[in-house]
């Protein structure tokens, strides 16, 4: 699998993706800048990191949603190739339209940072076929993490089964005081109609390698390294 990863100005967790993708066996991963105007051929996944893009001025994600890379990433994305948008990635998904609903001030309106744990409601996505616990300790950091939208909007992904994560305890029961920034329905990941196209407000790839003491997180990878061999062989 080899893996892009795009560089905004602001974004401070590149380095920490480009690493986390290339960890496993087969993987790859290479730096895409905001003003690039094509892509490698061969990539089979793109992430948009954490951080800050472009200062997070007017909304978080609302001017990158604008970079010249990002035309590309939808194209990219319109042909089935795997997505993943983590923290404020998330946030330019939901700007670029590529997931629903947008990323709110957090309820307490106060930068959180800290472990939390997430239940996978499911393990037959491209993004969870390889994760072998139901609830999963990972970091988040963010001022602006709390997702919301119209109640026919979270229907359908109720409906539709494409709430991946859940703020939840370490036993795994959704709760409100499990919720960290008041996210709707303890929402923390959603996936597209397509399945190919993944936000998620914590961070994997800050819990990805034993030296961190949490390897939580690699499942993301190591089940996106599935999903590839699976579509393209």
């Amino acid at each position: 699998m080899k893996t892009g990863v795009v560089i905004f100005p602001g974004s401070n967790c590149d380095r920490d993706a480009l690493y986390a993708a290339s960890l496993l066996e087969g993987t790859s991963s290479v730096p895409l800048w905001h003003k690039d105007t094509s892509i490698p051929a061969d990539l089979d996944c793109i992430i948009l990191p954490g951080g800050f893009s472009y200062g997070d001025y007017l909304r978080c994600g609302a001017i990158a949603r604008f970079s010249p890379v990002m035309q590309e990433v939808v194209r990219f994305a319109g042909r089935g190739g795997f997505v993943v948008g983590i923290c404020n990635g998330f946030q330019i998904l939901a700007e670029a339209g590529l997931v629903e609903g947008a990323l709110l001030r957090n309820t307490n309106l106060s930068f959180i940072c800290r472990d939390v744990y997430v239940r996978v409601e499911r393990t037959d996505t491209a993004f969870t076929n390889s994760i072998t616990k139901s609830v999963l300790r990972v970091p988040i950091a963010h001022g602006e993490g709390n997702y919301f939208a119209d109640s026919d909007t979270i229907k359908a992904l109720e409906d539709e089964g494409r709430i991946v994560l859940r703020y939840a305890n370490a036993e795994g029961n959704i709760t409100q005081e499990a919720n960290p920034n008041g996210s709707i329905n303890n929402i923390a990941g959603i996936m597209n109609k397509g399945g190919n196209v993944f936000g998620m407000m914590p961070h994997p790839e800050r819990a990805s390698d034993a030296v961190l003491g949490n390897t939580d997180g690699l499942g993301v990878f190591a089940s996106l390294v599935r999903a590839t061999e699976k579509v393209f062989g």
